[in-house]
């Protein structure tokens, strides 16, 4: 059974920082996409970021281009989401996602793209 745990949520002010994790278990994503989402209250959940299965590649939203940064550590199965320069409209819900196929560049993700989804950890901007 595919697991993915994210980690590393919390409440920090406007401009710091902040660093989530996400250790996934019952396979590996060593070629497959894997991704962040965010859900913000009363919003659709949306695009954050996405690393191909090597970690070579990444894409980002226009939103977090230049603050966030995307990375994994295949050896521990596990992705990554540095996140800088924060802002109050980055609070939400942060979910680590993986895909069954390889990163589309030139793409944009959505929900349906993902096939495995974290429960999700909370991140708080305070102004």
């Amino acid at each position: 059974q595919v697991q993915l745990v994210e980690s590393g949520g919390g409440l920090v002010q406007a401009g710091g920082s902040l660093k989530l994790s996400c250790l996934a278990s019952g396979r590996t994503f060593s070629t497959n996409a894997m991704g962040w989402f965010r859900q913000a209250p009363g919003l659709e959940r949306e695009f954050v970021a996405a690393i191909s299965g090597s970690g070579r590649t990444t894409i980002y939203a226009d939103s977090v281009k230049g603050r966030f940064t995307i990375s994994k550590d295949n050896d521990k199965n596990t992705q990554f989401l540095q996140m800088d320069s924060l802002k109050p409209e980055d609070t939400a819900v942060y979910y680590c996602a993986a895909a069954e196929v390889l990163l589309r560049l030139n793409h944009l993700y959505t929900t349906r793209d993902m096939r495995y989804w974290g429960k999700g950890t909370l991140v708080t901007v305070s102004s």
